[in-house]
């Protein structure tokens, strides 16, 4: 059930996770899975360097533009966001396949995020001070998704699938860290949300 579902009197979130993944997994990739991740995870380093560079013009952009952040600068940083979900889902065996370079829509594990509208500029000026209590809660959510990878790499490798509920329960810590890294980076000042979980 998605968010929106769950309570229709609430807007969906602007970052939505959304979930295509059918539990199977390649007992092969996935004993190698780190190793055969490491051009990923080089990539997404070097990506990652320039990140706090790209969140100060986007408060900038922001902050002194009215309020809306560039299309531009948007599409970047969703971008990376769409990227960085998928790294992590392929890594940590929420989804299967070999995740695309490019970060396209269309990976098992994939991120929505709407377009550009007017934020608070308050809220945007207070942004980093006003996301620390997420990101301490993203760092946990982080510490839970390494947990349920370790558990069920070796799941996965006695069945070929992942456990459905250790797949929700990833999917769901992943959501709101990506909420929360869209949410610092100023794609959107809605604040990540623990209610709902991912789209089936």
């Amino acid at each position: 059930m998605t968010e929106a579902a769950a309570h229709p009197d609430v807007a969906p979130h602007p970052i939505r996770l959304l979930n295509d993944d059918d539990l199977q997994r390649n007992r092969l990739t996935v004993f190698f899975r780190l190793l055969i991740a490491i051009p990923h995870l080089l990539f997404l380093a070097l990506w990652s360097l320039i990140m706090p560079f790209t969140a100060l013009v986007n408060w900038f952009a922001t902050l002194f533009g009215g309020g809306r952040l560039p299309y531009g600068l948007h599409e970047f940083t969703a971008r990376y966001v769409r990227y960085l979900t998928h790294v992590f889902a392929y890594t940590h065996l929420i989804a299967d396949p070999f995740p695309p370079f490019a970060a396209t829509r269309g990976y098992p594990i994939d991120v929505e995020i709407d377009l550009p509208t007017t934020q608070n500029r308050w809220t945007v000026g207070f942004r980093l001070l006003l996301a620390i209590p997420a990101l301490i809660l993203s760092s946990v959510f982080r510490s839970l998704i390494q947990i349920l990878a370790l558990v069920g790499w070796f799941y996965a490798l006695a069945t070929g699938r992942m456990s459905h509920g250790m797949r929700d329960l990833a999917a769901f810590a992943l959501r709101y860290d990506m909420q929360t890294t869209g949410y610092a980076l100023i794609l959107t000042d809605r604040y990540p949300s623990l209610s709902g979980g991912p789209a089936a």
